[in-house]
């Protein structure tokens, strides 16, 4: 069996030009939003990763079945259907913090990793942030560099 090669990887792609290219005008204004608390929490620049991708920071993992990769540490996407911010998911010993956050962030969907927003408006941002700095601890935790 041959090695597994990731086809979500950082590209070259300028993240403004990506963000321009967004369709929809309000989900273009919500990803400048998005993206600025990505930038302070991480103190990263961001890239595209993938097509669809605007990530933060790599790290390596690899899996006792011998899988391994190179991921975006934080990272969010404005699809269409709702903005979508990738959280770890799995906050160690901080859970109590998530479901604090979670709570106050207001109208929103989660999935194992995902969170999905419909509107930036039917949240509330300081939880919003707080979710993503909580997220980058603990990944940064989690996979140390």
């Amino acid at each position: 069996m041959g090695k597994y090669e990731a086809k979500t990887r950082a590209t070259e792609v300028e993240v403004a030009d990506f963000i321009a290219a967004v369709p929809d005008a309000r989900r273009r204004e919500e990803a400048t939003v998005v993206e600025a608390i990505h930038r302070r929490v991480t103190g990263l620049e961001a890239k595209v990763w993938g097509s669809t991708m605007i990530g933060y920071g790599s790290y390596r993992y690899k899996y006792a079945s011998g899988h391994e990769g190179v991921a975006m540490r934080a990272g969010f996407s404005p699809r269409k259907a709702a903005m979508t911010v990738y959280l770890m998911g799995n906050y160690c010993d901080r859970q109590p913090e998530a479901d604090a956050l979670f709570a106050r962030l207001g109208k929103h969907k989660n999935g194992k990793s995902c969170l999905y927003i419909n509107r930036l408006t039917d949240v509330n941002l300081d939880a919003l942030e707080g979710l993503v700095r909580l997220s980058w601890e603990a990944m940064n935790a989690r996979w140390p560099d």
